[in-house]
């Protein structure tokens, strides 16, 4: 006997269920006051490669897989957005990316020469895998709500928040552990910038394109199977640059 299709309700609940769990031990030491550069380097280098070089590109896949038009519309944004920076800063966000490592030291070459840990090459291949998928819902659940999510999704979605205003951005910038901490000069951070000026309501759109179109209780499940795999990947990609940098556990 087939299983019931979930509610959109209940459907919901159990995608915000798995992102409750999206939290490494290790993250409030890699931007706490402890962590040297070359701790914080690796760390960056091994997010670089794994999603944030490509990121644009994949989503991409998702969009040429032809879902419904208000999700390409919202796909495109992104899209937009990620490659070319058109919403905030003119530049795309890798490139942001780069800008500020530069502020931390770090020039561009130290990235394009790095290699994946074999547990981020896992990953990475899990998100080359899903956003092939020939259901672009399944796609999107990898990208948009797993990959963009995070454990303050739940928060997210029942009090969204408004777009931020510029001075309020800038007292964000202000408390970012790259600038206490590391001391990095405030015009490298327009990635962080661009993030807080666009992505109000993104997590809302993230759920909406994939809870209302995921339709059979069939593909519930896939997106179920899928983000709990990419928090499985995540888990121990994130474990292995820990253990790379030689961080330990409270």
């Amino acid at each position: 006997m087939a299983h019931k299709r979930l509610t959109r309700t209940q459907f919901l609940e159990r995608l915000l269920a798995i992102m409750d769990r999206k939290h490494h031990w290790a993250w409030p030491i890699i931007m706490g006051p402890g962590i040297t550069k070359a701790q914080l380097k690796l760390h960056y280098q091994q997010e670089f490669l794994v999603y944030v070089r490509d990121f644009p590109v994949l989503l991409a896949r998702v969009h040429g897989q032809n879902p419904p038009s208000d999700v390409r519309r919202m796909l495109a944004e992104n899209i937009y957005e990620e490659d070319t920076g058109g919403l905030s800063f003119g530049r795309s966000h890798p490139e942001l990316f780069n800008e500020m490592m530069l502020g931390l030291g770090f020039d561009s070459d130290a990235f394009r020469r790095a290699k994946l840990l074999p547990a981020s090459a896992r990953y990475r291949s899990w998100l080359e895998q899903v956003t092939a998928s020939r259901d672009w819902v399944v796609g999107a659940a990898a990208l948009a709500v797993f990959v963009e999510g995070s454990i303050k999704d739940r928060q997210e979605i029942q009090t969204p928040s408004k777009p931020k205003t510029e001075a309020e951005i800038e007292a964000y910038i202000d408390a970012h552990p790259l600038i206490r901490h590391h001391g990095i000069d405030r015009q490298h951070m327009d990635l962080i910038r661009a993030h807080q000026k666009v992505e109000a309501g993104h997590r809302q759109d993230a759920y909406t394109m994939v809870v209302n179109y995921a339709e059979t209780r069939r593909q519930q499940n896939a997106v179920l199977a899928c983000v709990g795999k990419g928090l499985a990947l995540w888990t121990t990609y994130r474990d292995s640059v820990a253990k790379a940098c030689k961080l330990k556990k409270a």
